[in-house]
């Protein structure tokens, strides 16, 4: 992953982790998990899980996008 892809997509990891439930434009929703949420910086993705009860979000994956959404 290059330097300043990865800068970003850290960037916004921590804007999404500050308030995991407020709407975020580069955050959507992964299709059949209702607490789980992909982060997209160009070709590469995060996918974080929304823990509700404590109110905090956990980091489960980061990789290309051909690799993460499988």
């Amino acid at each position: 992953m290059p330097k300043r892809e990865r800068a970003r997509l850290l960037q916004k990891i921590a804007q999404f982790a500050a308030d995991p439930f407020a709407p975020f434009a580069a955050a959507t929703p992964l299709m059949g998990q209702k607490q789980a949420v992909k982060i997209r910086q160009r070709d590469w993705r995060a996918v974080c899980r929304i823990d509700r009860a404590s109110d905090t979000a956990i980091v489960e994956a980061i990789g290309h996008r051909r690799e993460v959404s499988r």
